[in-house]
């Protein structure tokens, strides 16, 4: 019954599904995963970096991690090279803000912006909704630290704890049962680890498969986004136990 509806993405099965929206997720669902934690200190995003192949030269920079603005970051699931326009476009949009207001974009109506570019691209014929989800982290004077989950289909919502990609099911059923609300930055590195540990297909845990993104306040009251490095992310992985450190070691 699906073939006849799902050549556009404008047209509604009669059981009121878009079935090109939900093929846009279907291929969310075999992409690296990533989680992120909101915690009472910070926001932490952790993400699985899929190595294809042994002789890909592994990128300097993040490929699951992006920095949108000083306040506000993202982890991506799906495919990069839509992400990358949508990222492009986040980012021109929280300067523009800047530029005309003098103050941070709010975290929420950034948010709000993007996923009304992606509702767009599932209205329209001709265009093919952006096959990518993202989880922002980000803290403004309004409502503190705050993390957000959008999907391709434009639908944005606020979360405690948060998997997109693949496994996320999994993922989300072990953050439902561990997640704390008085949590806190450290315990929701270890539980984001842990989680994925436990739900990624690579047998063992490396920091060359993982890459690890934190937001939180300085001392001064600024705001920070940190990427952990290589070396301090594989004595994470020995302190909270996810690998070994004979892994290290070599």
């Amino acid at each position: 019954m699906s073939r006849r509806y799902d050549s556009r993405t404008t047209i509604f099965s009669p059981e009121g599904r878009l079935y090109q929206v939900e093929y846009a997720m279907e291929a969310i669902g075999n992409a690296g995963s990533a989680i992120g934690i909101l915690s009472k200190d910070g926001v932490v995003l952790v993400g699985e970096k899929k190595v294809t192949s042994k002789l890909l030269q592994t990128s300097t920079s993040t490929e699951k991690m992006y920095k949108i603005d000083d306040h506000v970051a993202c982890a991506v699931a799906g495919i990069m090279s839509d992400a990358n326009i949508l990222i492009n476009t986040a980012r021109v949009q929280a300067q523009r803000y800047t530029y005309a207001y003098q103050e941070p974009m709010p975290v929420e109506q950034l948010v709000q912006s993007l996923c009304d570019t992606k509702q767009g691209y599932t209205q329209f014929g001709g265009l093919r909704p952006f096959g990518v989800s993202f989880l922002f982290a980000g803290w403004d004077k309004n409502y503190g630290f705050q993390l957000y989950m959008s999907d391709p289909s434009g639908n944005y919502s606020g979360w405690k704890a948060a998997a997109i990609g693949a496994n996320n099911q999994a993922a989300q059923s072990m953050l439902k049962q561990d997640y704390k609300d008085d949590i806190t930055r450290e315990e929701a590195v270890q539980l984001a680890l842990k989680v994925l540990s436990k739900t990624m297909d690579s047998t063992s845990l490396t920091s060359e498969k993982l890459e690890l993104a934190e937001v939180f306040l300085t001392p001064s009251g600024n705001v920070k986004y940190q990427v952990c490095s290589p070396d301090s992310l594989s004595k994470l992985l020995v302190k909270f136990g996810v690998t070994q450190p004979a892994a290290e070691a070599s």
